[in-house]
């Protein structure tokens, strides 16, 4: 089936697939009252709980991708809904540690078996989730996820502090001649005068 984007730009359909990704979930978690954004947080905290990590809100963000901002009011709004617990950081008290609740611990199994019958259906066409066209397209997508992005004026603050500092042609040394008078354009060295 043409979606007619068969000439679109690279980063359209980035944009177009992760538009799909959002709502499709959207749509399939509204049952179980979450939006996508409030899944990326609970099943990050899954994924990071069963490694051992009780992770801050800026943890959090950082794995997430998310501004700390956002994490911070969705985990608000999921501690209230009872699903996550919000605790100071004895050591760092302006740092807040997130944990799911027993509730959100039930709700997020919920969520994360609906988004994965969803993944199978996205992948289905590279072979399902465990194709080898499914994990070569994961292996694409982590490269670009790690190239970082700059925006033109970072990019040129970049480069001109990666090249060396433009300066005055050099003269040669005294008492020197070149058969052009010109060191700049001369192949041969500069010869000593007697």
């Amino acid at each position: 089936m043409s979606t007619g984007d068969e000439k679109a730009t690279h980063g359209y359909l980035v944009w177009r697939l992760a538009n799909k990704w959002r709502v499709a979930v959207d749509r399939a978690l509204t049952p179980i009252g979450l939006t996508h954004a409030q899944y990326v947080v609970l099943a990050s905290l899954h994924g990071m709980r069963r490694t051992g990590l009780t992770p801050s809100q800026r943890q959090l963000a950082d794995h997430t991708g998310l501004e700390a901002l956002y994490v911070s009011k969705l985990a608000r709004a999921l501690e209230s809904a009872g699903l996550l617990a919000r605790e100071k950081d004895p050591k760092d008290p302006r740092a807040m540690r997130l944990t799911l609740t027993p509730e959100g611990r039930t709700v997020t199994g919920r969520a994360i078996g609906v988004v994965q019958t969803l993944l199978d259906q996205l992948l289905a066409p590279l072979g399902g989730q465990d194709g080898e066209r499914a994990e070569a397209f994961a292996a694409e997508l982590r490269a670009l996820l790690e190239t970082p992005l700059l925006t033109p004026l970072e990019a040129s603050l970049t480069a001109s502090l990666e090249q060396p500092p433009a300066g005055p042609p050099t003269d040669p040394p005294a008492g020197s001649v070149t058969r052009s008078g010109d060191p700049r354009t001369d192949d041969d060295p500069p010869q000593e005068q007697s």
